[in-house]
């Protein structure tokens, strides 16, 4: 049976982005924050509701913060934070795609799991989101760092024949199995869940290949794909995003 640490610890000058706040008994917060060095960790953040405190104004999601906490597991209390500076709150469509981020990290990743690597990810995304700059690679490549670090993503070293990725290629791809190569084995082209990527999409996805629009694409069906397996009741922000390109078509055929 594993027992509740009762180590009591405190951290300093921790690099963290803020996944979400909520209201916590009169004047404090919750907070959910993904750190560089101890994963996602759950603060309370105490009397910070209060007009006079120091952490109104600094708790806000996207951008790059500075924090101190105390306490022993599942019981940490913020002692203080800062902005790191860097850049503005992504605002538009890319805000939208900043929540669908937070919220990959909240559903997926377990608490107090370091993976630097993949902070690392997250500072590049919102960098990207934030100066609405190529950001379709960035949440692409994003979301495959993010299956990786879960050890979620298939292998791509090598097809299921042991050859190396062809990038003229077709691949079928499923979750939890590496690439099959069209035409190697029929099977996969009546299974549902198969999705079919060019060898060119794999490769960029290993930082291998450029990106062009079409690789985009693929790139966008296998990560969705992946991802659907794992939640399979789908994400909040994702149908706020696809109502809200509804909406506006709607709008647009009217005027």
């Amino acid at each position: 049976m594993n027992r509740r640490s009762t180590a009591k610890i405190r951290v300093d000058a921790q690099p963290i982005f803020i996944l979400s706040s909520s209201p916590w008994r009169e004047s404090s917060l919750w907070l959910e924050v993904f750190s560089r060095d101890y994963g996602r960790v759950a603060l309370v953040a105490r009397s910070a509701r209060k007009r006079q405190s120091d952490l109104r104004g600094v708790l806000m999601p996207f951008v790059p913060v500075e924090a101190a906490w105390f306490g022993q597991q599942d019981n940490y209390t913020l002692h203080t934070a800062s902005w790191r500076g860097g850049w503005a709150q992504p605002t538009g469509q890319e805000l939208m795609s900043a929540w669908y981020v937070n919220e990959l990290l909240l559903k997926l990743t377990a608490r107090e799991d370091a993976m630097p690597r993949l902070y690392e990810a997250l500072v590049d995304v919102m960098r990207s989101l934030s100066h609405k700059e190529d950001t379709a690679t960035a949440l692409r490549q994003f979301e495959w760092q993010l299956l990786q670090n879960l050890g979620l993503a298939p292998d791509l070293s090598m097809d299921t024949h042991e050859q190396d990725l062809d990038a003229q290629a077709q691949y079928w791809m499923l979750p939890e199995h590496a690439p099959f190569k069209v035409g190697s084995d029929a099977r996969f082209s009546h299974v549902r869940e198969a999705v079919k990527v060019s060898g060119a999409t794999l490769l960029a996805l290993k930082g291998e290949q450029d990106w062009s629009p079409e690789i985009h694409k693929e790139a966008l069906r296998l990560n969705r794909n992946l991802i659907q397996f794992r939640l399979p009741y789908g994400l909040r922000s994702r149908e706020v995003l696809q109502q809200l390109n509804e909406w506006k078509q709607q709008l647009n055929f009217h005027l």
